[in-house]
């Protein structure tokens, strides 16, 4: 049991030292992605149509090869709060839109992954938890809204 929790901490600090070293690069997170889970979330009303921070930038412009520390950091934080606050919303109501906001930020964010070395992968297992979880099984109303909206940002987020 210990060691696998050293193996954890030990793969934690590589990506950790991986999101450090693209901290040289020139490439910066937009604006739009550091102004907290509030923005996300009011951009992503518009989901599983297209999806604009402040009517400007796709969510996966959000999550970049070189991104810095701090950045990918803060980025990471809004996610995963918006995340939350969207699963709590569509256990609530499986039928409304939530679960098609959710499934359209997971799926964005792992388009813009997909080019990252790697950088962003605890990123998603925390998103994809935050995304699913439930204390008891989802209802296949949600499943099928989260489903149509991961689609929706895998491809155009």
């Amino acid at each position: 049991m210990h060691r696998s929790i050293a193996a954890l901490a030990v793969v934690s600090l590589c990506a950790a030292g991986l999101a450090a070293c693209g901290s040289s690069g020139s490439a910066s997170t937009p604006s739009a992605c550091l102004h907290g889970p509030s923005n996300f979330l009011t951009a992503l009303a518009t989901a599983p149509g297209p999806v604009r921070l402040n009517h400007q930038n796709l969510i996966s412009d959000c999550v970049l090869p070189a991104q810095k520390g701090g950045e990918l950091t803060q980025v990471g934080s809004a996610l995963v709060v918006a995340a939350t606050k969207l699963n709590v919303a569509g256990r609530a109501n499986p039928t409304g839109n939530d679960p098609i906001e959710l499934g359209y930020l997971v799926g964005a964010i792992e388009r813009g992954a997909t080019e990252t070395a790697g950088i962003h992968t605890d990123l998603l297992r925390r998103l994809d938890a935050a995304a699913r979880f439930s204390p008891a099984q989802l209802p296949p109303a949600f499943a099928t809204g989260y489903a149509t909206g991961l689609m929706a940002g895998k491809k155009s987020g």
